[in-house]
């Protein structure tokens, strides 16, 4: 299978990684949430534990509004989702370690960690629009957390609303690439 062909698989069975990063947007705004009400301990721990359910909870919805949720046997591309994806548990040692520096930057170095797993996606799905969602997510951690206002929770109401708006971006994008297709 050409990559170019791997590649229109994997965005068209996951609409251009709309449920996945809807999923991950709603997670984010939970965990923001969470930490207006409660100590931050238990923001950290909704947006790390939920994350583990980003996959499960992507698949429920994906097949829901009617996409496989998966490629054929002959994707080469599969594998490279799961390993990046396994990159943002493993990073997640170094977020510990700047929370530990300042409470403040929990999300901020989330934001950094997330933004770069996005990175490989421009291969996986074949579309550039994830790499500026990788650049706003690095770029504006790194930003709140040297410059940013000392709130804690913001970080993860910018990412929450990114990451949903770019949901919607990749669907868009997919649902107009195969409508092209079919005429």
């Amino acid at each position: 299978m050409e990559i170019k062909d791997a590649q229109y698989e994997m965005r068209s069975a996951f609409l251009g990684g709309f449920a996945g990063q809807l999923v991950s947007g709603v997670i984010w705004l939970v965990a923001a949430a969470v930490s207006l009400f409660f100590d931050p301990i238990f923001s950290m721990a909704v947006l790390f534990f939920g994350s583990m359910f980003i996959f499960p909870l992507t698949q429920v919805l994906i097949r829901a509004i009617g996409r496989p949720g998966k490629t054929s046997k002959d994707n080469g591309l599969w594998p490279l989702g799961a390993q990046t994806a396994f990159t943002v548990p493993i990073n997640f040692l170094l977020v510990g370690a700047a929370t530990l520096y300042r409470e403040n930057w929990f999300f901020p170095a989330a934001m950094i960690v997330v933004g770069a797993h996005y990175l490989p996606f421009i291969t996986l799905y074949g579309m550039r629009m994830f790499g500026v969602l990788a650049g706003l997510l690095v770029i504006g951690g790194a930003g709140l957390a040297l410059y940013g206002p000392d709130v804690f929770s913001l970080g993860g109401w910018l990412t929450g609303v990114v990451l949903i708006l770019f949901a919607f971006l990749g669907r868009w994008t997919v649902i107009k690439e195969e409508e092209q297709q079919r005429d």
